[in-house]
């Protein structure tokens, strides 16, 4: 029984931290946040509709198999990054690789 706790809590972790780890993905598509490879802050519209897109099949997948917490985040994920590409996609022409329109910083990718 308490094995079976202890998988259910890992299980718990790891699909929040996959959650996590798309949505960092996604805001870093977006020009939201920096890069870490190459210390720029890089837009790419079409990557991150692909990894929203993703986000919300994991949620229709998972439907009925997620605990109420982790419904809970996957939905506002999904909504937060939904919304955040609805403001991008309006700022300019829907950033390719290495778009940089309408970014603060002023760094450009190579």
């Amino acid at each position: 029984m308490a094995q079976d706790v202890d998988n259910r809590e890992r299980d718990s972790f790891l699909f929040r931290h996959l959650i996590a780890m798309f949505e960092t993905l996604a805001l870093q598509q977006l020009g939201k946040l920096v890069n870490p490879i190459t210390g720029n802050v890089e837009r790419d519209l079409r990557q991150a509709q692909i990894t929203i897109d993703m986000l919300a099949m994991i949620r229709e997948k998972t439907a009925g198999n997620c605990e109420s917490e982790e419904k809970r985040i996957l939905d506002a994920v999904v909504t937060e990054l939904q919304m955040n590409y609805i403001d991008e996609s309006k700022r300019g022409d829907g950033g390719g690789p290495g778009d940089t329109e309408g970014l603060d910083d002023g760094k450009k990718s190579e």
